[in-house]
């Protein structure tokens, strides 16, 4: 039985979720803020999180980021902030996916299946090392080095990486790289992609432009 955590200071959005959760054979429990969540995961281990952005006391994002220190639990964030900014902020703190309020329940709960089933797989599909330049991704350690030094990817920047470097030198799809990653039945925006890209980016430093981007198309790992 997946055990989620949900963590919102909404009573009535704790009672929607926690219903339908339940109705999926879910272990549920709740706590009403980030610092609750932060404490109850040393203790405890979760399949997923349902992380609410303003509570009180710890937002969701301090939260999220905190509790990656220490456990890989994926994290689907619920706020009614929609903007682009506050998704790339979500996704700069590792979370799997962002929801915006209001939303269906029934595609919330599709969307959990989802993050819950993927990453009970390992991404990685091979064994050993690949490296590019001087990018080495170790799939074994679910890793990534960046001129020797540990580069700080969260599960799906890493997912990304992962996925473009295997394909090396093939344009992939936003939608191909949404199947992959983040699973065949996600409800999202194909924009999340070009989110996640573009902090994947980032952290890839001197190396960003080994990701070439394919006007109208999608992205192709190149070095």
């Amino acid at each position: 039985m997946a055990k989620i955590l949900i963590a919102d200071d909404e009573p009535d959005i704790v009672e929607l979720v926690k219903r339908y959760a339940l109705r999926e054979g879910y272990e549920v429990k709740s706590v009403d803020d980030g610092a609750q969540a932060i404490e109850i995961c040393k203790d405890e281990d979760f399949d997923i999180i349902i992380m609410d952005v303003m509570m009180p006391d710890t937002d969701g994002f301090t939260a999220s980021k905190k509790i990656h220190e220490k456990k890989d639990i994926p994290i689907l964030m619920l706020s009614a902030r929609g903007s682009e900014y506050d998704k790339l902020f979500g996704f700069e703190s590792g979370v799997d996916d962002y929801v915006t309020k209001p939303f269906s329940p029934k595609e919330l709960m599709a969307r959990i299946n989802v993050i819950i089933r993927r990453h009970s797989v390992s991404a990685s599909k091979n064994d050993g090392r690949l490296s590019c330049g001087g990018i080495a991704v170790d799939t074994l350690g679910h890793e990534v080095w960046i001129d020797g030094e540990k580069a700080e990817l969260t599960a799906k920047e890493y997912g990304i990486l992962l996925y473009l470097m295997q394909n090396k030198g093939i344009v992939l799809s936003r939608d191909k790289i949404l199947s992959e990653v983040w699973g065949y039945d996600y409800f999202g925006d194909d924009r999340t992609v070009d989110w996640q890209i573009k902090l994947l980016r980032g952290k890839l430093g001197k190396y960003r432009d080994f990701i070439h981007t394919i006007r109208g198309v999608g992205y192709k790992f190149e070095g």
